[in-house]
């Protein structure tokens, strides 16, 4: 079967291309590895746990045809497992001066979501993370006025790791995002946004749950609800770049809903992170665009030669409050290194302090310390 993927990512296209004309078919091959090490201990009383992981390993196929329609196959084999992450086909320019976009790929909610794993400041995206799925499969309209301004809008339905749903519940998420660049010169950049997604819950139920940003840790909060009607989250963000300065954060609200006959008909679930980055070789973080977040890192003087790369000191605290529906409140403080040997490979160090409490007046009841070490390269 992988040998049949294998052929049919990379043969049958490079077939395609050799007998078209270069001008009509552009395409792109590439690809990602994240080797993880990480040790970790839960509670004073515990013994010390250690793991590792490949968290991805992707391979990719993009291009374009004909100048106007688009394309991305990108597939991930981590944990041995085959899913589909971005699969799709996008018209570019239509009538609506805007891009269609069809297939399996990101909603347009949270800024960190948006940005390529291959350029997040740390080794896991903050704990709002886990209110939603980062991708699904729909049909999204997006487009840019004067390069201030950024609209995305879509419908999306709750999909497998395929890319498919088969289960045929008519039910259909719409996720919209408008942002603002207020500022994007050569000393400073200035983004804000908003975002918003409807929700119609399969099998009328709403649950997630969330490590401390160890991906390899314990899943601290568990959250389960039944009888649920909608979900509605609401989203904000604003990045702030003055050279070798980054500063970040989102809010998140989560409204889920239940039906009449529930004691409580409403829930409000928060969550927050705000993180700060600052480069000592003297690079800057890249913004790439306001649908796709930043870019990549590229060291002023590369490793090797008397070069030593670009060294990154982070830091981040983000927290998810299910107090209101009585599921407890996850904090999480992290504190990095990332060493950019190149701008195609980087090693990352973080240091995460989790804590899990029932609410803010009775303390913490579970606390999770881990020491993570990533190696990192795509192509």
């Amino acid at each position: 079967m992988k040998k049949l993927i294998f052929i049919i990512i990379f043969i049958i296209p490079s077939v395609t291309y050799l007998n078209a004309q270069q001008s009509d078919i552009e395409m792109k091959f590439g690809g990602r590895i994240m080797y993880d090490m990480s040790a970790w201990n839960s509670g004073d009383n515990s013994d010390n746990s250690y793991g590792s992981e490949f968290r991805r390993v992707r391979l990719y196929n993009s291009g374009s045809i004909y100048g106007n329609v688009k394309y991305k196959l990108q597939l991930d084999f981590a944990a041995g497992n085959l899913s589909y992450k971005d699969v799709f086909i996008e018209l570019s320019e239509p009538l609506l001066n805007g891009n269609i976009r069809v297939g399996h790929f990101k909603e347009p909610l949270r800024l960190e979501s948006l940005t390529s794993s291959k350029y997040i400041t740390f080794m896991e995206r903050a704990l709002p993370i886990a209110f939603a799925p980062e991708r699904n499969t729909g049909i999204m309209y997006h487009t840019t006025i004067g390069d201030k301004i950024s609209l995305q809008a879509g419908g999306f339905l709750e999909a497998n790791s395929y890319g498919n749903d088969k289960e045929l519940t008519n039910k259909l998420n719409i996720t919209s995002r408008l942002t603002y660049l207020v500022m994007n010169n050569e000393d400073n950049l200035l983004h804000i946004g908003v975002a918003n997604s409807m929700r119609d819950n399969s099998a009328n139920t709403y649950g997630f749950s969330s490590r401390a940003e160890n991906h390899l840790g314990t899943k601290l909060l568990q959250s389960e609800f039944t009888g649920v009607e909608q979900t509605n989250i609401l989203g904000t963000e604003i990045a702030y770049v003055r050279n070798r300065l980054s500063l970040q954060g989102e809010y998140l609200r989560t409204t889920v809903s239940l039906s009449p006959e529930y004691y409580s008909s409403e829930y409000e679930l928060n969550g927050y992170y705000g993180q700060v980055s600052y480069f000592l070789t003297g690079e800057s973080r890249p913004y790439k665009s306001s649908y796709t977040g930043f870019s990549r890192v590229k060291p002023k003087n590369n490793y090797g030669s008397n070069g030593k790369g670009a060294i990154e000191l982070v830091a981040r605290i983000s927290k998810m409050d299910l107090s209101n529906a009585g599921m407890g409140i996850l904090d999480s403080k992290t504190i990095g290194v990332n060493w950019y040997l190149n701008p195609n490979t980087r090693v990352m160090f973080n240091y995460v302090m989790g804590e899990l409490s029932e609410s803010d007046e009775f303390g913490i009841t579970t606390q999770e310390n881990s020491l993570m070490m990533r190696v990192q390269l795509d192509f």
